[in-house]
């Protein structure tokens, strides 16, 4: 039976970066048919293949794959851009009776597509400065209390200490008489996924196996040519501000290139830097996905027959 006639599903997966994720898509692709399609921020860029651990040509031939290298390292590619394109290639999916797989480790995209996009108020130029002010004259603790009084539902999700997110609560509901909340309430009411039957993995292997997949996984990009392409991006004239230029490995590469590193010193501070941006990820989904199922060691037979069953129930 095909999705449609029953309804639309999808799969989600989520990891941090060298968890296996795309080797994970990529064996459930193989048991129906089914689009990949990307969620991590830096494998959308064009010239970005190898630092960015793109599947490889051959993948892409056996399985349909969308959303990857689509974007020159020209542009910046906002979160909003990317919600668009993966509703569209998550639509082009299910008209073609293909589950839609989607996979990549940005939190934000993850977030957007089963939330919505938050669309705040337009903010007074005036209240925004009056809130720093007193920000920095009254401190962060006298306005909370501010804020309590105002509506105590909202002081309640902001810490005391926490300067920033309580003068961005207070100029919402300054602004528009509306809490943050509640603007978040109605962004969440169009979810693109709220109807859909959707399995939801996150994977996070042993942080030993995931630290020596990392490792491993930076020497296979320099065998694969990833100091040529921090050479092409550098040779380019890419505004060192865009997104593309911030991806690990190109700040690293790019000083031994211009001999202020050794190659293997380099690598030593990339894979070190990538590791810290793992368990970046790591405590950003602790926050925001726990309510997905947490894969903790490597694809367990348990979680394939669980998608197994999956398919067979949104068929």
């Amino acid at each position: 039976m095909e999705i449609g006639d029953k309804g639309r599903a999808a799969v989600l997966i989520a990891g941090p970066t060298a968890s296996g994720k795309s080797g994970v898509a990529l064996e459930l692709a193989r048991a129906r048919p089914a689009v990949v399609i990307n969620a991590d921020a830096l494998q959308v860029y064009r010239e970005l293949r190898v630092l960015s651990a793109r599947p490889t040509e051959e993948q892409e031939r056996e399985i349909p794959h969308r959303l990857y290298g689509f974007v020159p390292a020209s542009e910046a590619f906002s979160v909003g851009q990317w919600l668009i394109a993966a509703r569209r290639a998550i639509e082009e999916s299910w008209a073609e009776n293909r589950m839609p797989i989607v996979v990549g480790g940005t939190g934000l995209y993850f977030k957007s597509l089963e939330q919505g996009l938050v669309r705040l108020p337009a903010i007074s130029p005036t209240v925004r400065e009056r809130l720093r002010e007193q920000l920095r004259t009254r401190g962060a603790e006298a306005l909370h209390a501010e804020l309590a009084a105002l509506n105590s539902m909202e002081a309640h999700r902001v810490r005391p200490s926490d300067g920033h997110r309580i003068v961005r609560a207070l100029e919402v509901i300054q602004s528009s008489g509306k809490s943050l909340a509640e603007w978040q309430r109605k962004s969440e009411e169009g979810s693109f996924l709220a109807n859909c039957k959707v399995m939801r993995l996150y994977l996070s292997p042993p942080r030993e196996l995931l630290y020596q997949s990392i490792d491993e996984r930076f020497d296979e990009m320099m065998h694969s040519g990833a100091l040529e392409e921090v050479k092409t991006l550098l040779e380019s004239g890419s505004n060192p501000q865009l997104p593309v230029m911030k991806a690990i490995g190109i700040r690293e590469l790019a000083m031994a290139l211009a001999g202020e590193l050794t190659t293997s010193e380099a690598c030593r501070i990339a894979k070190r830097n990538t590791r810290h941006y793992a368990k970046r990820q790591l405590t950003w989904a602790r926050s925001n996905m726990m309510s997905w199922k947490w894969v903790t060691e490597q694809f367990l037979v348990q979680s394939k027959q669980e998608f197994f069953n999956f398919i067979s129930l949104a068929a």
